[in-house]
């Protein structure tokens, strides 16, 4: 037996948004800790529908403080 951490996101509706992948043939037990939002920093992608469709038109850093940007110091 051995222990593997996923995070597991879910949509406004509770279901979740992509489903890991398991080992084949084998039984799995799960135990469900729900994050704290100062636990968990949200990943930011755009939907699939827009992606690499976007045009940037104007100045977009001011648009979100730089912590956000996840830059390198």
């Amino acid at each position: 037996m051995y222990a593997e951490r996923i995070i597991l996101e879910t949509d406004s509706l509770g279901h979740l948004k992509q489903q890991p992948r398991l080992p084949p043939n084998k039984a799995v037990e799960a135990i469900f800790l729900v994050l704290d939002e100062s636990e968990h920093q949200l990943v930011r992608r755009p939907h699939p529908e827009i992606v690499g469709k976007v045009r940037i038109l104007g100045d977009i850093l001011d648009s979100v403080p730089e912590i956000d940007w996840d830059l390198p110091r």
